[in-house]
């Protein structure tokens, strides 16, 4: 029986992966929340650099409101650029692409009154994408002509080439804490060593002090 070459996955375990990376890409759920009047709500995400994020939103009105929803959307860097603003936002799309791997932040911030009596509060509905998700592979196929097996391909390719750079982002990571690890023990042994010699030091020096002391005052020879 010929075994299978080094290096090649064997027949049963190409549809093991496939199916493995629809798991991991699974669609992702939209987050819903109460937003009070007068709030400010934030949702922060961490993502890498050169990423695509692209995302929706829908803020509904109060129950029983004669007004119309009103909110205010601002989606900021760690450093306080804005990459999407929109005051009395009630439905909309964004899309941006990240400079940097950075913790980026989307606040929505209520605009109605708080009155006398109970302020019903507005139902906001965000679906927030990035990297394979956020690419429409429906374009993608228009555009280069694909077939649906050649876009599924190109799908699992994209989500395989995320998977490896995460995990290479994740080693990078996990390089750096060490590194930071060692330094600080090194540090923390040599400043033991430090103390240790400064005790010592000191040990001795009032040894010395004392005998002094004593003889000067005839207690001791």
């Amino acid at each position: 029986m010929p075994l299978p070459l080094p290096g090649r996955p064997r027949l049963g375990q190409a549809p093991l992966l496939a199916l493995l990376l629809l798991l991991l890409v699974g669609p992702a759920r939209p987050i819903s929340f109460q937003l009070p009047g007068k709030a400010r709500k934030c949702l922060r995400e961490e993502i890498h650099r050169d990423t695509l994020v692209t995302g929706e939103y829908e803020i509904g009105a109060p129950p029983g409101s004669s007004t119309g929803p009103s909110a205010n959307l601002k989606i900021t860097d760690s450093a306080g650029h804005i990459l999407y603003a929109k005051e009395d936002a009630t439905k909309g799309k964004f899309a941006f692409t990240t400079e940097d791997y950075d913790m980026f932040e989307a606040c929505f911030e209520s605009k109605l009154p708080v009155g006398t009596g109970r302020m019903p509060d507005q139902l906001v509905i965000l679906d927030m994408k990035h990297g394979v998700e956020a690419k429409n592979y429906e374009e993608i196929a228009k555009v280069e002509k694909l077939k649906p097996l050649e876009v599924e391909l190109r799908r699992l390719e994209d989500l395989s080439e995320s998977i490896v750079n995460d995990f290479a982002y994740m080693k990078k990571r996990e390089e750096e804490m060490r590194d930071t690890n060692e330094s600080t023990n090194t540090r923390v042994l040599y400043f033991s060593i430090f103390s240790m010699c400064c005790l010592i030091g000191l040990a001795t020096w009032q040894v010395f002090y004392l005998r002094r002391f004593f003889k000067a005052k005839k207690l001791i020879e």
